[in-house]
């Protein structure tokens, strides 16, 4: 006998989870969405994170919180494709308050053999051009370098960037244009 969400399920049957009564999700409701946005998102937004924070532990600690932040607050997010939008609002916001109180991951000081280990992002970090951008972005103010950053190194589209950041399309337009044109400026280039 299948069940249904109002009914209890049937002797042996698994899977089963309460439907959300007054706002309230089922633990198990709460986990299936976390996992499979975990599953799909996380890497992603550890690349954005470093690209804010120097420390790749520090990056994983602030996704690891964004994700703590969803599962708070994830009954309260109606649109299912606004959940990721909302992860990497969290994690911008995240590394903003990390760098203004100037944190820094204890086990970044406390790194083993195996962690010295570099990954492909800190290879990527460590070529001296693309060091140069990366220096560059971080002095661009937050408004130009989020959506840089969102558009062009996570390739995200520009409603996608609206819906992260809160803003509209044409915002989103008007802050790439005026971040492309100041990176430009701090690399060097012509105007």
């Amino acid at each position: 006998m299948m069940t249904t969400a109002w009914m209890e399920p049937a002797e042996g049957e698994v899977g089963w989870t309460r439907p959300a009564i007054d706002g309230v999700w089922a633990p198990a409701e709460v986990e299936a969405v976390v996992t499979s946005l975990f599953v799909s998102e996380a890497t992603n937004l550890v690349r954005l994170a470093r690209f804010f924070v120097d420390d790749r532990d520090a990056a994983e600690d602030l996704v690891q919180e964004a994700f703590i932040r969803l599962a708070r607050s994830v009954h309260r997010i109606r649109d299912e494709g606004r959940r990721t939008a909302y992860l990497r609002s969290i994690v911008l916001n995240l590394a903003r308050d990390h760098n203004r109180r100037g944190l820094v991951s204890l086990r970044h000081l406390m790194r083993s053999d195996a962690s010295s280990i570099p990954t492909v992002d800190d290879e990527i970090g460590g070529r001296e051009d693309q060091r140069h951008v990366i220096a560059a972005l971080r002095e661009l103010p937050p408004g130009q370098r989020n959506p840089i950053v969102l558009r062009y190194y996570l390739d995200l589209p520009i409603s996608e960037i609206a819906a992260t950041l809160g803003v509209s399309p044409n915002t989103v337009k008007t802050q790439l244009q005026r971040g492309m044109s100041n990176l430009q400026r701090l690399l060097g280039g012509a105007q």
